[in-house]
């Protein structure tokens, strides 16, 4: 039973706004209104007697004055010489039409705001579970404060999988969207039994707002937390957190943050673990590394460093590594040793040295100098955490992911030691997954990447840009979830963006705007992503065919040290968070 005080427009048959199966126009009633992102309903009986239901988003209002054909004449109208009227004509897109019989609404058929049961089948709400489970999670609040949900099933591999957030730094709020996310995957029931064990990673590469997730937001107003609760959630911080910092350089593996010490992880790899797992590649992890004879050179050398780290008897303290006979017990040591097995010393017989004579090819002295430029700026930028034995229990210092959720700093690191942290982190991601059971691939694993588009441009080629279509293409099946931000979709790898089931744009740029990567969105969308605010965000999603404006509520966990009650801070022993930092910005 349709509810006449939800009545809005009627259905307009215009030679310029004819009816169509898949949209239409109507004339806003003097006595209501409508609004973008409206959700109506226009019930049509056919001959038979047949009832049919079409849905629609309004995605577009236009407002005129008839009676005039000058400019001029609007002075006219207001004064009252000519005799007008103004009128509203809303544009209407279909989402569904139940059941599937394609005729358009008739002029003059009314139009109802869609509410309740109306609604949950206009955006496919009643899709989203079924008796047993429940496949929604939050993605936001519309206009009017009522929650929109995504379906599950699209982003934990059943489906489909990945989430694509697109918009301007600083404004468009990408990461503060991804842990908002986050936390409605966690807290809702969309997960089900599998959300005690579903985990997420995080690389913090903007300032050090992320470590403080597990503290409550004291600037949260009431009005927000209703906002939270209207989406069903709890308001607080998240419950299961682990942060790790890189290590300082010196003899104690401290973590190099400011804003907050008590809780954070310095991390670091041993010698022995750079070694065998191959984690060379990643000190080559820019786009241009395949250039040349530099790409076959690495893969010579991390292959010749594996099978030493397999060969190095076993030594307590763990960490050390013996290369051709000679122990290595830092960074630097490593580095000369690689030098001399490549370009041999003074008196040895081998032009090349040892590595290159025993190659199936040689590479040429060029090339091996190259090499070993990068290789030594490299190794500098990542010293303080690839370290020897003697600095501590390595397994104290090794990042693990025990905790729901792993937020990882990076802001402080040279881009190529963030590239080479990210590099390594994911494809243990991957390796760990691929050799779980079948059973443990059921809990999905979100991974957080910002700034995309450094590590895995459009063009060229390197080992972090294939791990990360790995991910895209492959994770699904494994149960790894990527959620990529970057404020320009256009200068992403095209096949890491089509993978992701849910694109999300913030506040873009307008000529970001007009690229073909947004053809998703519909004209209006385009126009109004160059005005969005933060918090404000437009999704789409495969089982809804219009993107949805949405709102998400102010975070209830700090984002900044600022924002930490001073009395948490006291409570728990950290004095530096009773200070305010203005360097430290709300971004996301």
């Amino acid at each position: 039973m349709i509810d006449e005080s939800n009545y809005r427009a009627l259905v307009l048959g215009t030679e310029g706004a004819a009816s169509t199966p898949l949209s239409f126009s109507a004339w806003v009633a003097p006595e209501g209104y409508l609004q973008l992102d409206d959700v109506v309903h226009v019930r049509t009986t056919l001959p038979g007697s047949e009832v049919v239901d079409t849905y629609g988003v309004v995605d577009e209002l236009k407002a005129t004055q008839e009676g005039v054909s000058l400019t001029s004449d609007v002075a006219l109208s207001t004064e009252g010489v000519l005799p007008t009227q103004s009128s509203i004509a809303a544009h209407v897109s279909v989402t569904r039409v139940e059941p599937e019989i394609y005729v358009p609404p008739m002029p003059g058929q009314r139009v109802y705001l869609a509410t309740g049961e109306a609604r949950e089948k206009a955006l496919f709400f009643d899709r989203m579970q079924d008796e047993d489970d429940d496949f929604r999670f939050p993605v936001g609040l519309d206009r009017s404060g009522r929650p929109v949900y995504g379906n599950l099933e699209f982003l934990d591999g059943t489906r489909g999988a990945h989430v694509n957030i697109s918009g301007v730094s600083g404004v468009a709020t990408k990461t503060t969207y991804a842990t908002f996310l986050l936390y409605g995957l966690f807290e809702s029931q969309a997960l089900g039994s599998r959300r005690a064990t579903s985990k997420a990673l995080i690389f913090n590469v903007k300032g050090e707002d992320l470590l403080f997730l597990d503290r409550p937001n004291a600037r949260l107003t009431e009005e927000q937390s209703a906002r939270w609760g209207a989406l069903g959630l709890p308001v607080g911080p998240f419950g299961s957190v682990a942060f790790y910092a890189p290590c300082r350089p010196g003899d104690q593996p401290l973590p190099q943050t400011s804003s907050r010490q008590e809780g954070v992880t310095g991390f670091y790899w041993t010698l022995h673990e750079f070694c065998l797992n191959g984690y060379l590649r990643y000190l080559f992890a820019d786009a241009d590394r395949d250039a040349g004879q530099i790409g076959d050179l690495v893969e010579v050398v991390s292959a010749r460093l594996a099978q030493a780290a397999r060969n190095t008897p076993f030594r307590d303290p763990e960490g050390d590594v013996e290369v051709e006979g000679r122990w290595c017990r830092d960074l630097d040591d490593l580095v000369q040793e690689i030098e001399r097995a490549l370009v041999g010393d003074e008196d040895d017989e081998e032009p090349h040295g040892r590595w290159m004579a025993s190659s199936y090819r040689a590479a040429a002295p060029g090339t091996v100098r190259a090499f070993l430029r990068r290789l030594e700026a490299g190794a500098r930028l990542v010293q303080p955490f690839v370290r020897g034995a003697g600095f501590g229990k390595p397994s104290a210092h090794r990042i693990e992911f025990e905790e729901q959720v792993t937020v990882v700093d990076l802001h402080r690191l040279h881009d190529r030691a963030q590239r080479f942290v990210v590099g390594v982190l994911l494809s243990r991601v991957m390796a760990e997954h691929e050799s779980a059971a079948g059973a443990d691939r059921t809990s999905p694993f979100f991974v957080v990447v910002d700034e995309l588009n450094k590590y895995a441009p459009r063009e060229g080629r390197s080992p972090i840009k294939e791990t990360l279509l790995d991910i895209a293409e492959r994770g699904r099946s494994l149960g790894v979830i990527l959620i990529g931000a970057q404020q320009t979709a256009s200068e992403v790898e095209q096949r890491i963006v089509a993978n992701a089931s849910f694109r999300i744009v913030g506040r873009l740029d307008t000529a970001e705007a007009g690229r073909d990567q947004y053809r998703f969105l519909t004209p209006s969308a385009r126009a109004r992503a160059v005005l969005l605010k933060p918090g404000s965000m437009i999704v789409s999603q495969p089982e809804i065919p219009v993107p949805l404006l949405v709102e998400f509520p102010f975070p209830s966990w700090s984002t900044r040290r600022s924002e930490v009650a001073p009395v948490t801070a006291r409570s728990d022993g950290d004095p530096m968070l009773r200070f305010d930092d203005p360097d430290e910005g709300y971004d996301g």
